[in-house]
């Protein structure tokens, strides 16, 4: 069996936020969510996530996570942290401790920190520049003797460049045990989890160490600056990962990927463009530059030009979107549809070869074939109260600046003359429009600015 205890009370106090320090996000998700993903992904039989401050704001954060949530207070510490879940593990099998500020860490590393049942694994880190963390210390056989804390290590101590990541592993019975027999002898009067290392040793039980497969795995978030900084990385790491996929991306630097982006063969990204949730590129797709997605789906050899926002949508294949187009949710474009600049389409179907151009509205309807919307044409679909919808058959032509007064059908074929309100259905294959005559005054003139 598999406990996880996720220590996750700490304030953030340089964080300079209202939210608790593990509500921040990387990568549009918020770091203790992040963690627990990842813990999910190891079948664990129990996740206890230790909160404090913010209060109720963890839990909530996580209504849907089967997890346990236990309370920390007053927060005396990791050691003290830990201890509060022990109410709560499995007996049997082995406890992995890890921290919801650090949010990046991979399943591949946890799976091998947690493959010997019988030992206490740490995961440690060498770093150029270990300033601010625990310090390993080993014997001259180099095996591992104690952890110390940079505020109670010697100058000679200090020297060490192995550093304690504070994720471990190990046995439930004896992690129990130690954590029973903790003191808070130390410069900052708390209950360190690290004082574990030396009952085990004192013990004589085996001490392995692992090292992550990249550093940025283990890089805690304790500032903006820092959540900043690993935001850059991890997206830096999910640009390559697409590159790899053989997606051509126009700078690898300026992208930002805020959920799961799939991508078929041949898709091209331009710049600053944004995804968020799950998004489903086509082969052949090219996105242009400063676009966000949101949770949709782009079938193949559609071009997205620049600066469109398209949100829950379903969009065909060989379609043109753009520029400075909104595709809202509930919509869905079938192929070879034309949506034009400063067009917004929500909660709407149009089919196949249709085209809105330019300076539309959009908002439930029912398109068919072939249809052509004029610029400037609203479907008026909201009567202050209740909305309802404009249905437009095969082959209609929309004429410029018309409103269509929902609920309203125009026919197959049937033509809406420019400047129409229409507001009753009209028949196929008819010249449908409605406009006052139009009138010349005679002797009338534009006021004039006075003096």
């Amino acid at each position: 069996m598999l406990n996880i205890v996720i220590l996750a009370a700490g304030k953030g106090a340089r964080m300079y936020s209202d939210k608790p320090k593990v509500l921040h996000t990387i990568a549009g998700k918020t770091m203790l969510k992040h963690v627990i993903d990842t813990a999910i992904n190891l079948n664990p039989s129990k996740t206890i996530i230790i909160y404090g401050h913010g209060g109720e704001m963890v839990p909530k954060s996580l209504q849907q996570q089967n997890a346990t949530f236990v309370l920390q207070e007053p927060q005396l510490g990791t050691g003290h942290a830990v201890q509060q879940a022990l109410p709560h593990l499995d007996e049997e099998g082995i406890s992995l401790v890890l921290y919801g500020d650090v949010p990046l860490i991979q399943q591949e590393t946890l799976s091998t920190l947690i493959k010997d049942e019988k030992g206490l694994s740490l995961l440690t880190q060498n770093l150029d520049d270990p300033k601010g963390y625990g310090r390993i210390i080993r014997n001259e056989d180099g095996k591992v003797i104690s952890i110390i804390e940079e505020k109670d290590a010697t100058p000679e101590q200090r020297k060490v460049k192995e550093i304690n990541t504070g994720i471990l592993a190990a046995p439930t019975k004896l992690l129990r045990e130690w954590l029973k027999n903790l003191k808070n002898e130390n410069a900052q009067r708390e209950y360190y989890l690290t004082d574990i290392v030396a009952m085990a040793v004192k013990q004589g039980v085996k001490i392995n160490t692992v090292q992550p497969g990249h550093e940025w795995e283990v890089m805690g978030i304790n500032s903006k600056m820092q959540q900043a900084e690993l935001e850059r990385k991890w997206q830096y790491e999910l640009a390559n990962k697409l590159l790899i996929q053989g997606v051509t991306l126009a700078d690898s630097a300026r992208l930002d990927i805020r959920g799961n982006l799939i991508c078929e063969r041949d898709v091209e990204i331009d710049v600053g463009c944004i995804f968020e949730g799950t998004v489903h590129l086509g082969a052949g797709v090219k996105v242009g530059a400063y676009s966000i997605i949101n949770n949709s789906r782009i079938a193949s050899n559609t071009r997205i030009a620049p600066y469109s926002h398209i949100e829950g949508a379903d969009i065909g294949e060989e379609c043109q979107i753009g520029p400075f187009a909104r595709i809202r949710p509930g919509s869905k474009l079938l192929n070879e549809v034309h949506i034009g600049n400063f067009v917004e389409i929500k909660n709407s179907e149009i089919a196949n070869n249709s085209k809105a151009n330019h300076l539309s509205y959009i908002g439930d309807a029912t398109i068919g074939s072939r249809v052509n919307i004029g610029a400037g044409t609203i479907t008026c679909n909201y009567d202050g109260a209740n909305k309802f919808r404009t249905v437009i058959e095969d082959d209609a032509f929309i004429g410029s600046d018309s409103q269509l007064v929902a609920p309203v059908k125009i026919g197959r074929g049937a033509t809406i003359g420019a400047g129409s309100t229409i507001t009753k259905d009209t028949p196929d294959g008819e010249l449908t429009l409605s406009r006052a005559k139009q009138l010349t005054v005679s002797g009338w003139q534009r006021p004039t600015k006075k003096k």
